[in-house]
């Protein structure tokens, strides 16, 4: 369904909490049309700045104690990691103006 790559239970400590760089968790599932659409919006600014964040997924409906320790109530949700703590959150569907904006906010004070 995506060029992103997937992280799981097992491989979201080394992959998004260990990262050297700031890590964007798309959570989404895939009854969910929002985040369908969001998908391709994301993956536009991981193209865009795929060298200064790493992008994954985090399928919710596969991962859900993941999904329950980050609080997620609702879908697509998008939380920017940072030296392994979560900084900042979108919730639901959104311009890519709004998550560039997120980013660029949390980059400038990288």
């Amino acid at each position: 369904m995506s060029a992103l790559p997937d992280v799981t239970q097992s491989t979201f400590p080394a992959q998004v909490l260990g990262s050297d760089k700031p890590v964007l968790v798309d959570f989404w599932a895939p009854w969910c049309g929002p985040c369908r659409m969001l998908s391709p919006v994301v993956e536009k600014i991981a193209s865009q700045l795929g060298d200064r964040v790493t992008f994954v997924k985090l399928n919710t409906d596969e991962n859900p104690s993941i999904a329950g320790e980050y609080g997620i109530s609702g879908i697509p949700c998008l939380i920017l990691y940072k030296g392994g703590k979560a900084v900042d959150r979108i919730v639901g569907f959104v311009p890519e103006n709004t998550i560039k904006q997120m980013l660029d906010k949390h980059l400038a004070a990288a």
